[in-house]
């Protein structure tokens, strides 16, 4: 069924400005769009009406790096160890964490993923996942919950040789199987757990499917001296004679510790950079900058949440340091995703994908003060309704497709079966 947003203030992601209008939705079966009536009398009669009186109407917002598999974590005990450095904190922790999963708990941890994507109005999720012991067919248990939520996706699996070939080689055959059947992505942990044979290999898979790497590049310099000490060059240069750089749909995650030579083969290069900046204040790994690395850089937000715009807000206080983003650049960098998305012609990211805003501004707010709005207003507490793919998933901050509070209740004894595994 087509929606109808009734007297909505619509604010155009491009150019910020701003229309008092009426927004008809295409609903999910038809081609993504979007369309403003002026007067009521056009309006067909059969179509579920959403009064957005005083509220505020824009493009919903998707993530561009995210771990459904760390959805679990939060509360669980200490390693049994106190990480010194971030190579231990990946083997006390996180290595821990994804060798645990099973089907189920990948399955619950996609769905508290989406779930609190949509509630916080993001429609988009491009996720990077891991699960070593349960690999075979996990993409496909994360897509389907993905869909159960109503949310759009590009996913892809963490190829690594830190589990031994047989790993790296179920890691690409579930790769091949799922980019046979659905749009993603050729996913590689990072440079220092890939060895040669196994990168060459995922470059060959993402030449067949036409489709691009998601890695973790430079986010501690373990990842640099690893490979200065292993190949004789940088990780970037490494990337780029696997031929990795080419394809527009190349996610580099992360790009923290980079030399010059290395931010010049990015920014001349079509492929594209996510920011995950609370992720790497959290892990105490430096601070992105991103002066010299283009224009092709997006937000994400590491699996540590699924708030975009709060990652949006902390990246410009924190570029404040050395990164000098401006107000409008944080803007950019929330918004390129949708970019990123369209230029390679993927789907589920088109106009009908609508975030409603119930901002409670003490102060007037138009297109000149809007992205101080953005900055130092909005918060997730002000989305009221989200639209995705033509479809209302969310309507009073209640999840329409899917029972939250079930899914809450099987989420929760999930976590702690997780946590009893990662103790044995």
């Amino acid at each position: 069924m087509d929606l109808l947003l009734k007297n909505a203030t619509y604010v155009d992601w491009h150019d910020l400005s701003f229309r008092q209008t009426h927004l008809l939705v295409k609903g999910i079966n038809a081609n993504p769009q979007l369309t403003m009536i002026e007067a009521l009398r056009n309006v067909p009669a059969d179509v579920e009406t959403i009064e957005c009186q005083g509220m505020l109407v824009m493009r919903s917002f998707a993530i561009g790096h995210h771990h459904v598999y760390s959805a679990l974590s939060r509360g669980m005990d200490a390693p049994p160890k106190t990480p010194q450095n971030f190579h231990e904190n990946l083997q006390y922790v996180w290595w821990r964490l994804d060798k645990a999963l099973d089907r189920d708990l990948i399955r619950a941890s996609a769905l508290a993923t989406a779930m609190a994507c949509a509630k916080a109005g993001v429609t988009f999720v491009i996720d990077h996942h891991a699960s070593p012991n349960a690999i075979a067919g996990s993409l496909e248990v994360i897509a389907e919950a993905f869909d159960q939520v109503g949310l759009g996706h590009l996913l892809c699996y963490e190829i690594t040789d830190r589990d031994g070939l047989n790993k790296a080689a179920a890691g690409l055959q579930e790769t091949s199987d799922y980019l046979a059947k659905h749009q993603g992505l050729v996913g590689l942990h990072a440079s220092f757990s890939v060895g040669d044979k196994t990168m060459d290999r995922a470059a060959e898979l993402m030449r067949q499917f036409k489709s691009g790497v998601h890695i973790h590049v430079a986010e501690d310099p373990i990842d640099q001296k690893f490979c200065l000490e292993h190949h004789q060059k940088s990780v970037v240069q490494r990337l780029s004679d696997f031929g990795l750089l080419e394809s527009s749909k190349t996610i580099l995650a992360h790009c923290l510790h980079l030399d010059e030579h290395e931010k010049k083969l990015v920014r001349e290069s079509p492929a594209w950079v996510v920011e995950n900046i609370e992720s790497n204040l959290n892990n105490n790994v430096g601070f992105f900058d991103g002066e010299k690395l283009g224009e092709n850089i997006f937000f994400g937000t590491d699996g540590l949440h699924s708030e975009i715009l709060r990652s949006a807000q902390t990246a410009y206080f924190a570029g404040k340091h050395n990164d000098h983003l401006s107000m409008a650049g944080a803007w950019q960098r929330l918004r390129y995703v949708h970019k990123y998305l369209n230029q390679n012609n993927f789907t589920g990211d088109g106009d009908n994908n609508l975030v409603v805003l119930d901002y409670d501004a003490p102060s007037e707010i138009n297109s000149d003060n809007f992205l101080a709005h953005f900055l130092f207003g909005f918060r997730e507490r002000h989305v009221r309704h989200v639209i995705s793919n033509g479809r209302l998933i969310v309507r009073d901050r209640q999840l329409q497709m899917i029972d939250e509070q079930e899914v809450l209740k099987f989420t929760r004894q999930q976590s702690l079966r997780l946590w009893e595994r990662m103790g044995k």
